[in-house]
């Protein structure tokens, strides 16, 4: 199956996230370390540094934002869950020209390639019920 440059890019930026939280490590070194560890030709290299630029530099902001939805606090979540929740509430309120459903069914792919046994039907309720607040336009 041929993966879209923008799905490597999402990948990327989810091991970008997650090393980042393990580390704290500052996020020009963790980019760099993925740019250089990976083949980088297949990926959408401006949207993966977005993403987890983004993510980083919102990474508590954007927590605050998911916290009502999750059902437990952001700090009893699994480090994997984190950073899949962190990078889709991103992309909801900053990347509005990406459809809600797409950016959903990236992050439920992402939980079920990258996170444990049913954390994306976890990912999948808390993003479903954040949506309705965060693109209500797009639910109609």
């Amino acid at each position: 199956m041929k993966v879209s440059p923008r799905r490597r890019a999402r990948e990327l930026a989810l091991q970008g996230v997650y090393s980042w939280q393990m580390t704290q490590n500052q996020v020009d070194q963790v980019e760099l370390s993925l740019a250089t560890s990976n083949d980088m030709k297949k990926v959408d290299t401006a949207y993966f540094q977005l993403l987890l630029r983004g993510v980083v530099r919102n990474a508590s902001g954007l927590d605050a934002t998911i916290k009502p939805y999750l059902g437990r606090l952001p700090e009893e979540l699994d480090p994997i869950e984190k950073a899949i929740l962190r990078l889709a509430t991103f992309e909801l309120t900053e990347q509005l020209d990406v459809p809600y459903k797409v950016i959903i069914n990236e992050a439920i792919e992402l939980a079920k390639s990258f996170g444990a046994e049913d954390s994306h039907k976890f990912v999948n309720g808390a993003l479903d019920k954040a949506v309705k607040t965060l693109r209500p336009h797009e639910r109609g």
